[in-house]
């Protein structure tokens, strides 16, 4: 061996996937997802371990990554058992309401966002904001309005976001 070199022994590691645990996976999925690296985001979340493959926080992983892939079918199907297991986590609430108005099942959107005001301990202005584009997109303007001002109360930055959403179209001047 030439002097400065170290002998390298050929071992090779090779990580089971049970090695890493499901709370780093889900937490490099999730970081995939943010970065749109979806492919890398779907590996991590099926390499968890069938008896994980339930939790909440995997599930929810999987509604985040549905999301972004535009999948609001998935997303329908994982939100309802999340808002059982935990009725005032928010997030679930909003994807599903926004996943079904995507599927433009409006009326349903409206009426899980509805149950989720009451059951989500202090709901954020997501609630009244997304519940007034589906008042507005049914046409109940007068309740569309009610909600939006109740956003702008609380958050008078969203007076921005609400002239450029389609969504309230109807409540905008002619």
């Amino acid at each position: 061996m030439p002097s400065g070199e170290l002998a390298l022994f050929p071992v090779k590691y090779s990580l089971s996937p049970d090695v890493i645990s499901t709370d780093k996976r889900v937490s490099y999925a999730l970081g995939y997802v943010e970065l749109g690296i979806l492919s890398a985001a779907r590996e991590e979340l099926e390499s968890i371990p069938r008896q994980d493959s339930r939790r909440p926080d995997v599930l929810m992983a999987r509604v985040e990554l549905a999301m972004a892939e535009s999948d609001w079918e998935a997303v329908t199907t994982l939100c309802p058992d999340l808002v059982v297991a935990n009725p005032a986590d928010e997030r679930p609430w909003i994807a599903w309401g926004y996943a079904l108005r995507e599927l433009q099942q409006i009326t349903t959107a409206r009426e899980v966002l509805l149950r989720a005001e009451h059951a989500i301990l202090k709901p954020s202005v997501l609630v009244d904001y997304n519940l007034a584009c589906y008042h507005a997109l049914l046409g109940d303007l007068k309740e569309a309005r009610r909600r939006l001002n109740k956003v702008f109360v609380r958050e008078p930055s969203w007076v921005k976001e609400a002239a450029d959403d389609p969504d309230l179209s109807s409540l905008h001047p002619m």
